[in-house]
This record gives structure tokens, C-alpha cells and sequence, in this order.
């Protein structure tokens, strides 16, 4: 039975730590955390520019802009991004638009990003209590001024924790890049298993996303006890 068990250890081993295979597709993987940290850090500035943009936009209550803007959020906060990713990637180029596959993902993702962004400040902004726009309306400041100076900063303030919750989940998602032949970590991990038959590069894709994401989660939590209100 000791012998059985050994052997299940070594072919444990084999399977997912073998170093030879490890040292052999490193590189490449390690090529792909570039990929995945180069497009979450695009996906994370632009998707929340504009999210904060429409936000602000939605602010000033113009009806058929609000209504736009409400559609854009729900649709593509409805719509599961794998759908999105495959839609936009098989579908445009019927229609005559070519993106490569990187451009597609980051496009995608920037939107769901920007639809979820977008939400969170809008109900930050709501919730701003309506004297202080009154009170810096009375001080003679206009009301772009009055949105941009005193509503959006204590906005941000509500929103920073769920705010850094989704660009968590969505750098996340960067992941899904892989079926349209990004070169992310997921995509590399998985070339170069079926190249050398061995689930070792998958294991190192793991522990690529654990180095590269933990530290975030790790400061999501801080940000959330920062800039949580204070029970009495």
C-alpha cells in the first residue's frame, strides 16, 4: 500500500510539478503575464474614466442621454462577457471592422467595466445628501462645479471599495481572451500543455494569477475598511 502511495505521490509530481517542463515553458508563460498585466491596467484606466464620464453625464439629468446611458449599463451589465467576446470577435468582421483579438478583449471589457463603474458612481452621486448641493449652489457655484468640486469626490469616497471589487473581477476575465487566441497567461498555460502532454504549465499559470492579483484583493480589503462609514 506505502509502495501505491508513493507512486500516486510521483505521478502527482509528475503531472504538475515537472520541472523540466516548468523550466521549458516559463518564459512563454511569463510573456503572458505581461499580455495580462498590459491589458488589465488599460482595461482598469479607461473602462473607469469612462464610467465616471457617464456617470457625471447622467448627472445633469438630459432625458434622452439618461435613458442612453441606463441602456448601455443594463445591457452590458446583463450580458455574460464570454457572449459579448465571441460576438464581437466573429461578428464584426462580417460586418467589415476588423480588431485583433487583443483590441476585442480590451474593448469588451472596458465596456463592462465602464457599464459596472458607471452604476456605482451614479449611486455614490445619489446618495451625496441633497444639502450639500444646495449649500455649494449657495456659495455661487455652478452646477458642473458644484458636481466636479463637492458631489463626485465623496462619491468616489462611497465608491472606492465596489469600485475596486469589479476591476478585480474584470482583470480577472482577461482570462477569457484565451478562445480568441490572446497570448494571456491562460492562453500560453494551456498551448503549452498540449504541447508537452503535462498539466504543469497550468499549475504555473495559477500561481501567475495568485502573485499578480492577490496583492490587489489584499488592498481592496484595506480600502474597504479605509473608506467604509463608521458604525456609532
Amino acid at each position: 500500500m506505502e509502495t501505491e502511495a508513493l507512486s500516486g505521490l510521483e505521478r502527482f509530481a509528475q503531472t504538475f510539478l515537472n520541472w523540466e517542463v516548468l523550466v521549458k515553458y516559463a518564459p512563454s508563460i511569463l510573456a503572458g503575464v505581461g499580455v495580462t498585466v498590459w491589458l488589465s491596467v488599460l482595461i482598469i484606466l479607461v473602462g473607469m474614466t469612462l464610467g465616471t464620464l457617464l456617470a457625471c453625464l447622467r448627472a445633469y439629468r438630459v432625458g434622452p442621454l439618461s435613458f442612453l446611458i441606463v441602456v448601455f449599463a443594463d445591457v452590458f451589465r446583463a450580458l455574460p462577457p464570454l457572449v459579448v467576446i465571441l460576438l464581437v470577435f466573429f461578428g464584426l468582421p462580417n460586418a467589415g471592422i476588423y480588431l485583433s483579438a487583443f483590441m476585442v478583449l480590451f474593448v469588451v471589457l472596458t465596456l463592462i467595466l465602464a457599464a459596472f463603474a458607471e452604476e456605482i458612481l451614479w449611486a455614490g452621486i445619489t446618495s451625496v445628501d441633497k444639502g450639500q448641493w444646495e449649500a455649494a449652489r449657495s456659495t455661487g457655484l455652478g452646477f458642473t462645479q458644484t458636481l466636479g468640486y463637492v458631489i463626485l469626490p465623496q462619491a468616489m469616497r462611497l465608491a472606492i471599495p465596489p469600485l475596486t471589487n469589479r476591476a478585480i473581477a474584470i482583470t480577472k476575465m482577461t482570462a477569457l481572451g484565451t478562445v480568441i487566441g490572446v497570448p494571456d497567461i491562460l492562453n500560453q498555460a494551456t498551448t503549452a500543455q498540449s504541447f508537452s502532454g503535462n498539466a504543469s504549465p497550468l499549475l504555473l499559470a495559477a500561481l501567475a494569477y495568485v502573485l499578480l492579483f492577490l496583492p490587489f484583493v489584499i488592498m481592496s480589503r484595506w480600502l474597504e475598511r479605509r473608506y467604509s462609514w463608521k458604525k456609532a
